[in-house]
């Protein structure tokens, strides 16, 4: 995930081309494998293994990969270890930015990422150093068509969210870390609801407004660093300058 509130900006890494998705399914497997390893191979009783198996299903991750996933991971005893990190710093024109990590070898991940943010000319800092500009919430993400958005407000609230933000075509829902499965699981069970994304993330309380020189400086460092398959999430607070489409 990258960026603010904004749904597309939310949604910039998923299903860019094949190599974007099979980068994306790289990454959930490795979730996959972590959710398995903590909880068991069971959903039913794994309520980490039941969000990342929907955020693989959001993403269009097949179901045979899926499940090949979870085998893996609960029968090979020799199977990766990964190591989850969280590094903070700054990107150019002064973002804040946080890295999600899951690793198997973290000190060539500290390293890669660190390059990253030389070379883009940020300066990546120590724990907490911008955390406190987010707040880690549960954000999920529906089509607003063919929905009222006081129905939608009603469903979500009652099923525990704390808020829902109607953004061009898509509703965004909020919650608590805690109610986020319940919530989920909640709107998953009305078929004419179809959920574009559902994770917990990191949204910046503040927001920085970019021009598209700025956005240009800001997104080379959030593709070098998506493009590593170790980082799982990259979120920021910068406003992506975006081009008008011409009719």
């Amino acid at each position: 995930m990258s960026g603010h509130s904004k749904w597309h900006n939310i949604q910039m890494k998923k299903g860019k081309n094949d190599a974007a998705r099979a980068n994306v399914f790289t990454k959930i497997g490795r979730e996959i494998a972590v959710a398995v390893k903590a909880g068991g191979p069971d959903p039913a009783n794994n309520a980490k293994l039941r969000d990342v198996i929907a955020k693989a299903k959001a993403a269009n991750m097949p179901n045979d990969n899926i499940n090949r996933g979870i085998k893996k991971a609960a029968g090979d005893g020799d199977a990766v270890n990964y190591v989850e990190n969280t590094y903070e710093g700054y990107a150019p024109c002064g973002v804040a930015m946080i890295v999600d990590t899951l690793t198997d070898k973290v000190n060539r991940t500290v390293g890669n990422v660190r390059m990253y943010f030389d070379k883009c000319g940020g300066s990546l800092g120590v724990s907490g150093c911008v955390s406190y500009m987010f707040d880690t919430m549960g954000v999920i993400i529906i089509e607003a068509e063919g929905h009222d958005e006081d129905e939608i407000m009603m469903t979500a609230l009652d099923a525990g969210a704390d808020d829902v933000i109607a953004d061009e075509d898509v509703f965004e829902i909020r919650t608590s870390v805690a109610n986020f499965s319940q919530v989920r699981e909640t709107l998953e069970k009305d078929s004419s609801i179809k959920i574009v994304s559902a994770e917990v993330s990191r949204v910046p309380s503040n927001t920085i407004e970019l021009d598209e020189e700025q956005t240009a400086k800001v997104q080379r460092l959030i593709d070098m660093l998506e493009e590593d398959d170790d980082v799982q999430n990259v979120y920021h607070n910068g406003i992506l300058f975006e081009q008008e489409e011409e009719d």
